[in-house]
């Protein structure tokens, strides 16, 4: 199942710069463990905000609360979820 997630951080002004930099650098290594096993497609950034567009191939609408939720800025995030199938009108045969 695909799925367009757009999220927006919004950490607190008051965070430590070590805790922000901590939370950050483990947010990379689980996108990029997701990546690497093809669940988390696409990342986009959103100009001009701490935000970002991804496309998410996961088997349930549950596997991809408990990705979502499991991420380390989750807390700080508004996200939006859009279930996405492939259009008939498109020239490629598979959704990649």
């Amino acid at each position: 199942m695909l799925f367009k997630v757009e999220m927006i951080v919004a950490l607190p002004r008051d965070i430590a710069p070590e805790e922000a930099d901590r939370l950050k650098a483990a947010e990379k290594e689980k996108f990029q463990e997701l990546q690497r096993a093809g669940t988390w497609r696409h990342i986009w950034r959103v100009v001009g905000q701490y935000a970002n567009v991804s496309i998410f191939d996961v088997e349930s609408n549950q596997q991809l609360h408990d990705i979502l939720t499991a991420l380390p800025l989750y807390p700080f995030m508004t996200v939006t979820v859009t279930a996405l199938c492939r259009h008939p009108s498109s020239l490629h045969d598979d959704d990649r």
